[in-house]
């Protein structure tokens, strides 16, 4: 095993980069994704950013440009305060799901491309990742992450109690709208590379397990990492030496490691209980 990953390591830099990096991110605006209750904003970004890699490549116009523009449009439309409005947000969400998900089939049905050229197009393929993609994830994350990091505090006190953010001097519409924006730019910026699935099961499913097992923003976000982290590279191992789909091996290790979360929250009670219903010694 320890040859395997040497040589998954030389042969994979930059698919295993890309994933480290994605996962990452992915993973800690993630946190605020589930806390805010939109989770289903991280699938509706990325089929949205797999819409403009489409129509850019039938505009013969850079694939990255194409899925920015047009998921920073749908940011934009949903960073509305939906609270104060009859329609909510998960509504708007759903149907810009649908917009872009029959205007993706749309566009490749008109493009001439193969289906493999279609699959790789809208759903990524992370082995198969390449020096200039491993740079364009970079060139939208990085900075993501760098500005998240830097704005934690107040995107937190937002997404956790806004009316309470406002009383602060918080402007709460400005937090949320750079949030989103960061949020946009990540799936944007790696859609390409990982897929509308992998994004989605990198924001949701790794909060989701953090947030079973830990309280502290910093714990929760810690685990997250972690798990995506682990997900990321188990999967990748998995995928070379069973030859199975990589971005698929992953979220269903995710998945799995998601079950075993909630399994173990359940016994855990259970064995407390066990323990100190246990007749002592004398």
């Amino acid at each position: 095993m320890p040859d395997d990953l040497l040589v998954l390591f030389e042969v994979f830099p930059y698919a295993i980069a890309a994933g480290l990096i994605i996962s990452t991110v992915c993973a800690l605006l993630g946190v605020f994704v589930v806390l805010k209750r939109v989770v289903f904003i991280g699938i509706t970004l990325s089929q949205t950013a797999a819409a403009g890699i489409a129509l850019a490549f039938l505009l013969g116009l850079p694939s990255m440009l194409g899925a920015g523009v047009l998921t920073m449009l749908t940011v934009v439309m949903l960073a509305i305060p939906y609270e104060s409005r009859r329609v909510p947000r998960d509504a708007a969400l759903g149907a810009a799901f649908l917009f872009s998900s029959a205007l993706s089939i749309l566009i490749v049905s008109k493009s001439g491309f193969g289906l493999a050229e279609v699959q790789a197009l809208l759903y990524g393929d992370l082995i198969v990742t390449s020096a200039r993609d491993f740079r364009n994830v970079m060139w939208f994350l990085a900075p993501v992450l760098v500005v998240f990091l830097a704005f934690l505090r107040p995107i937190y006190c937002v997404f956790l109690d806004r009316d309470q953010a406002v009383v602060l001097g918080l402007r709460a519409g400005v937090w949320e709208l750079l949030f989103f924006c960061l949020l946009g730019l990540a799936t944007s910026g790696a859609s390409k590379v990982g897929g509308a699935l992998l994004v989605f099961s990198y924001l949701t499913v790794p909060a989701m397990i953090g947030l079973m097992h830990a309280s502290r923003l910093s714990s929760v976000m810690a685990v997250s990492v972690a798990v995506a982290l682990l997900a990321t590279i188990a999967g990748i191992y998995v995928s070379y030496i069973t030859d199975l789909p990589t971005n698929q091996v992953i979220i269903v290790l995710q998945c799995l490691m998601l079950v075993a979360g909630v399994l173990v929250r359940a016994a855990l009670p259970f064995a407390w209980r066990v323990r100190t219903s246990w007749p002592r010694a004398r």
